[in-house]
């Protein structure tokens, strides 16, 4: 990722190939160049299409093809996961089963999270402990900022009108971080469901990421448009979502985040290259770890 351009963002145009390389082709018939070579990943928003020879180029070159909503608030489909590579994801696996490995990556989720040291005598369940009741406090300081008659975060998945209209805003708010956050994961060629926090769920990994930007992004986004008493709040919050993704660049930000938050198991991430399999887990070695 670090040799390439990384992500670029696609809309409205069909990508083709053209003379070996990606062009992408708007209604006017107007022509961008994209190169072929630079480009780790391509997110297609909304009035994309793709052709076949782009789709082959992509698997050819190891491009990851992202289908994505505007700004990354959705993820839909990915066409290549983790441009061909199996190291960064054997790589997160190891951490997640070894233990000490887990903890000393979740402290790390923490210090980010909060801005200061962990005990390290404190366990996994402690830990989350600590969390909760943070995470309360910050709810509450967020509501009384923007004047929310708040009651706490209740809302039943399976029953979206039941929820009051801030929790209606804040669970469409982290669905829009956890599609950038998939995006990015995926792209990076980790897995979504392999979690340190958060565990034995297909999104783990996203909603262990997502907590760390939450209530610098979407979570004071969702409390402002819920003090508006929108018609449509969940799409006034997609819409303030897409237009801060857009604005900060969060998607930049993701990424190393990543590789720095899985460094604090202070065991080296393992270099190979694209579809190959690393020097420490061929021939049965087993768990670098």
């Amino acid at each position: 990722m670090k040799e390439r351009t990384s992500l670029i963002f696609l809309e409205r145009g069909e990508l083709d190939v053209i003379d070996g390389s990606f062009v992408l082709v708007d209604m006017n018939g107007v022509r961008v160049q994209i190169p072929v070579g630079g480009v780790a990943c391509l997110m297609l928003e909304p009035g994309t299409r793709v052709s076949h020879a782009a789709a082959v180029l992509a698997a050819r070159v190891g491009c990851l093809l992202v289908w994505v909503g505007e700004a990354g608030v959705r993820l839909y489909s990915s066409g290549h996961p983790g441009g061909a590579r199996s190291d960064r994801l054997l790589y997160q696996a190891c951490l997640a089963l070894d233990s000490d490995a887990r903890l000393k990556v979740v402290r790390k989720m923490y210090e980010f999270r909060f801005g200061e040291p962990v005990d390290e005598k404190y366990s996994l369940e402690q830990l989350r402990g600590v969390e909760g009741a943070r995470v309360r406090k910050m709810y509450e300081q967020f509501a009384e900022e923007y004047g929310i008659n708040w009651k706490g975060r209740k809302y039943d998945p399976k029953n979206w009108s039941s929820g009051d209209l801030p929790n209606k805003c804040l669970s469409s708010a982290t669905a829009c971080l956890y599609g950038i956050c998939e995006s990015a994961i995926i792209a990076a060629g980790y897995s979504p469901a392999i979690g340190f926090i958060h565990t034995g769920k297909p999104l783990s990994f996203v909603y262990d990421i997502a907590d760390l930007f939450k209530f610098e992004s979407v979570v004071p986004a969702a409390f402002q448009i819920a003090a508006k008493f929108p018609r449509e709040p969940e799409r006034e919050v997609r819409y303030a979502c897409r237009d801060f993704f857009r604005k900060t660049r969060i998607l930049d930000r993701i990424i190393p985040t990543i590789e720095e938050i899985l460094s604090a198991a202070e065991i080296d991430a393992p270099k190979a290259p694209p579809g190959s399999i690393p020097p420490a887990f061929q021939e049965d070695k087993g768990c670098p770890v």
